[in-house]
């Protein structure tokens, strides 16, 4: 798709809403604050202080309140939680730590359904494909989740809810904003970043629907670090393309039926390596998604049936040579709440997972024929709520791996929530696993065919409290996570690493509502991993921002992160050794400046990222942005 076709059309219809909203005026609001629900620890929505968790939900108004930022900015700043990459050029791959795990030790879920990239080395998820956009919220579910998720839930799963359609028989969205991209070294602030696109939506009695489209395209950085000011390397840039269509029908109240279809692309530059540069590196991501789930309500419970089916295709030109990589999954998750009484209910489901992978490179080639597998999990949970505070959420799991044979896992997870004081107490003990990826299998001179799946165990134990009539909440949660047969890739290929390994920590959360109008937010997180896997994890990490609505038109929000030292790796491209490093900390000051020019229609926004223009390094020899601006524009129609 044509990005300047794109741009276009939002301006357009920018200037065409503009019109509108000037000629029908200042509509009242309808928004209202969302119901304290999470439904990451049962699959189904449950009050959050019955929730033996403490999860993190981000909401459509946090999002709001945090334009201008992707979704992995916005992960960076939840409490256990480390995006490394979300500061580094745009291209930058991600890598993910959930309580001092790695990636394929998160589960990516959207719209409740796992995403996976079956080609990739690790079976994760690419967090760039997704624009922030185009999410109504995210909820953090830390700790062994395998219970309810299989493989790949072993230190935390991310659950992104798309936007669906509103109320209104005819409704839209279209945005528009512009920034600068530069490094701390640099002073060019000139526009380099920009992001638009446009959403439409409706809803009936029996239908409704929804679509968006986005585009967004960078420039302006290099992906690689020079090792001195003299030396200059070219700008690598970076364009993606989001679609999505949703369509429902509910021919009654007890039964609906919802279908989605997606398409994203990613287009990006990159370096040679660490403090290296090369001219015509680049990569290419483009996923298909399609999907149905059919829910059927009635007197004791609900029937959901999740399925999905997804095509990944990847290019990667590099050294001088193109790899091509091709995978498919299926996804077909079933289960069923059924309310045994007023107190207890179970649910009951079976999933059904299918991977396949092709790589083709001038070094070996993976045949489909050969990388492949499936999963068949059955699973139950049983969630007790009692009258006198006394919360308990228990179930296991049975996985059954075409090449690995049965796993079995298991989760208990009580609390307990006082009625005469604003406590509540929280615990878990749950297990989890993660099966090897097509590619640590089967991949030519790096593949191990007689690699074991990981295994992790969790414990953990806190308490959330609400003073002063909920103007106050604070949580702290103590967790310790034990992990066997780790896969990691050696000189040799990829091997598992003998004995058990362990991550341990502290996570704290607060805020304060001082006013209505004014509230304090923070986080603090200290998470110490044993040497073999403590790659990029940093021990101590605090997130603090301040937030001011001095009129229901006007919003400023301060934020502040502090990053500590973390330890790291130069990696040698010819010799695959390599060299470990410690990268100093680091610290961002943030601000962002809101207005609605016309009440629920129009909005503008800007925002100043590090405006201390820190010098640093999320990895090694890779450079970062320093001191950055971006203006937005956001109506609704």
């Amino acid at each position: 798709m044509n990005k300047k076709i794109v741009r276009i059309s939002a301006l357009f219809v920018l200037i065409s809403t503009c019109a509108l909203a000037q000629k029908k005026g200042v509509v009242l609001s309808g928004a209202n604050e969302l119901d304290e629900v999470v439904i990451s620890d049962s699959k189904f929505a449950l009050p959050k202080e019955k929730s033996g968790k403490v999860i993190v939900k981000i909401t459509s108004d946090d999002l709001k309140k945090r334009p201008g930022q992707s979704i992995a900015q916005v992960l960076s700043t939840v409490t256990g939680v480390e995006i490394n990459g979300n500061q580094s050029a745009a291209g930058k791959d991600l890598k993910y730590s959930i309580r001092g795990g790695r990636n394929r030790q998160t589960l990516i879920l959207i719209d409740g359904i796992p995403v996976t990239d079956a080609s990739n080395i690790n079976l994760e998820y690419d967090l760039r494909l997704i624009p922030a956009e185009q999410v109504e919220s995210i909820e953090v579910m830390k700790g062994a989740a395998s219970t309810l998720y299989g493989t790949g839930a072993a230190t935390g799963v991310i659950n992104i809810t798309l936007k669906k359609a509103e109320k209104k028989a005819v409704s839209g969205n279209v945005y528009l904003n512009i920034g600068t991209q530069t490094t701390a070294q640099e002073k060019n602030y000139s526009a380099q970043e920009y992001n638009q696109g446009f959403s439409f939506n409706g809803k009936t009695d029996k239908f409704n629907y929804f679509g968006a489209l986005n585009s967004s395209e960078v420039d302006g950085m290099s992906q690689a670090r020079p090792l001195s000011d003299s030396e200059k390397f070219e700008n690598d840039g970076s364009s993606r393309v989001n679609s999505i269509v949703k369509f429902g029908f509910t021919p009654t109240k007890q039964l609906s039926f919802d279908f989605f279809a997606n398409y994203d692309r990613l287009k990006y530059d990159f370096d040679a390596d660490a403090f290296a540069d090369d001219l015509y590196n680049y990569g290419k991501s483009e996923q298909y998604r399609v999907g149905f789930s059919p829910k059927y309500k009635y007197e004791k419970g609900e029937l959901v049936i999740n399925t999905a089916a997804g095509w990944m295709n990847r290019d990667s030109f590099n050294y001088g040579s193109l790899s091509t990589y091709k995978s498919r999954n299926v996804n077909a998750d079933a289960f069923n709440k059924y309310q045994i009484a007023e107190e207890l209910f179970v649910i009951g489901g079976g999933q059904f997972q299918f991977f396949d992978m092709v790589n083709l490179t001038p070094y070996g080639d993976i045949q489909k024929e050969l990388a492949k597998f499936n999963i068949i999990d059955p699973y139950a949970t049983l969630v007790y709520n009692s009258d006198f505070g006394l919360n308990v959420n228990a179930g296991a799991r049975l996985n059954i791996h075409s090449k690995y044979g049965n796993n079995f896992v298991y989760n208990i997870n009580p609390s307990f929530s006082f009625s005469d004081i604003p406590l509540k107490l929280v615990s878990s003990y749950s297990t989890a696993y993660i099966t090897p990826s097509l590619y640590q299998l089967y991949a030519s001179f790096y593949g191990n065919l007689d690699l074991k799946p990981e295994r992790n165990s969790t414990v953990e134990a806190g308490f959330e409290l609400d003073l002063w009539n909920k103007k106050i909440n604070l949580n702290a949660v103590a967790f310790y996570r034990q992990e066997a047969n780790s896969i990691v890739f050696l000189s040799g290929g990829y091997d598992n690493i003998d004995g058990k390994y362990n991550a341990k920590g502290i996570e704290t959360m607060f805020t304060y509502a001082l006013t209505n109008q004014l509230k304090l937010r923070g986080n603090y997180t200290f998470t110490q991993v044993e040497k073999a896997l403590d790659l990029y994890v940093p021990r101590h990490k605090v997130n603090a921002s301040v937030e001011y609505q001095p009129t229901t038109r006007t919003f400023f929000n301060v934020s502040y992160q502090f990053v500590d030292k973390k330890p790291d790796a130069l990696f040698d491209p010819i010799t695959y050794e390599q060299t470990s490093i410690v990268t100093a900390a680091y610290k961002l000051l943030n601000a962002t400046a809101k207005y609605e020019l016309i009440k629920n229609r129009m909005t503008v926004f800007a925002t100043a990222t590090n405006i201390l223009n820190e010098d640093f390094y999320e990895v090694i020899g890779y450079t970062t942005r320093g001191r950055n601006f971006k203006l937005g524009l956001n109506i609704n129609l």
